[in-house]
C-alpha cells in the first residue's frame, strides 16, 4: 500500500494504491481550517492581508516609480514662461507622492514575508504567529495610502505635469487634459468613498456573522461538556 499526503489551505487528501484490486482511491481527510472555527476565521483574515499587502506593493512601485521618472526625465526650455510656483507646486506634488507611496511600500515589505511564510508551512497552530492581526492597523493604512490617497495625487500629478510640459507649447493641450482630468478625479472620489462605505457594511455584516458561528460553536462545547 502506498499513501500519498497532500495538504492545502484548507483540504487534506490521502491517496492509496489497492494490491489486490488494482485501483486507486482517494479520501479526504477532515479539514484542517474550517471556516466555522477560531483557526479558520483567522486564516482568512491572514490571505486577506497578504492580498492586500501584495496589492499594495505592486501599485506602489509601480506609481512612485512613474512620478520619479517624471521629474527626472522632465525637460524644460530655457528661457521658459512657465511661472515658479507650477514648479513649487510640481515638486510638492512629486514628493508627496513618491513619499505616500514609498511609506505603503515599506509597511508592505516589512510584514509580508512574515505572512507570506507562515501562509507556505501551511500548519493551522502556526496561524498564531502570523502578524496579520497585530499589524492590522499597518495594513490598512498601507492599502489606504496606495490605493486611494496614492491613486488622488498620482492623477493630480498627471495634470500639473501636462501643464509644466506643455506651458511654452499649448496652452489648449494643457487645459484640455485638466478638463479630463477633473471628471476622472470626481469620479474615482465618488467611487471611493461607494467601494469603502459598501466594504465597511460586508466587514460589520461578516463580524455579526463570525461571531454568530463562535457562539454556536460555545454552546456545542457547553453542550459536550455538560453532557460528559
Amino acid at each position: 500500500m502506498l499513501d500519498e499526503e497532500s495538504t492545502g489551505s484548507s483540504r487534506c487528501y490521502c491517496r492509496y494504491y489497492d494490491v489486490e484490486t488494482g485501483k486507486n482511491f482517494q479520501r479526504q481527510k477532515p479539514s484542517l481550517t474550517s471556516s466555522n472555527t477560531p483557526e479558520g476565521l483567522s486564516w482568512r483574515r491572514l490571505h486577506m492581508s497578504r492580498a492586500k499587502l501584495k496589492a499594495t506593493a505592486t501599485t506602489s512601485e509601480l506609481l512612485s516609480g512613474f512620478a520619479m521618472i517624471a521629474m527626472v526625465e522632465l525637460q524644460i526650455n530655457t528661457p521658459t514662461s512657465v511661472p515658479e510656483w507650477l514648479f513649487v507646486l510640481f515638486a510638492v506634488c512629486t514628493t508627496v507622492l513618491v513619499a505616500v507611496h514609498i511609506f505603503a511600500l515599506m509597511i508592505s515589505t516589512y510584514i509580508l514575508p512574515n505572512i507570506e511564510a507562515i501562509a507556505k508551512l501551511e500548519v493551522c497552530e502556526m496561524v498564531k504567529e502570523s502578524p496579520h492581526e497585530r499589524m492590522k492597523g499597518f495594513i490598512e493604512i498601507a492599502w489606504a495610502f496606495s490605493t486611494i490617497l496614492g491613486l488622488f495625487l498620482f492623477l493630480i500629478e498627471i495634470a500639473i505635469l501636462c501643464w509644466v510640459k506643455f506651458w511654452d507649447y499649448s496652452f489648449a493641450a494643457a487645459a484640455a487634459a485638466t478638463i479630463i482630468v477633473i471628471p476622472v478625479l470626481i469620479t474615482f472620489v465618488l467611487f471611493a468613498a461607494h467601494f469603502y462605505h459598501s466594504l465597511v457594511v460586508y466587514k460589520c455584516d461578516k463580524s455579526s456573522s463570525d461571531m454568530a458561528k463562535l457562539e454556536d460553536i460555545k454552546k456545542q462545547l457547553d453542550e459536550v461538556t455538560v453532557t460528559i
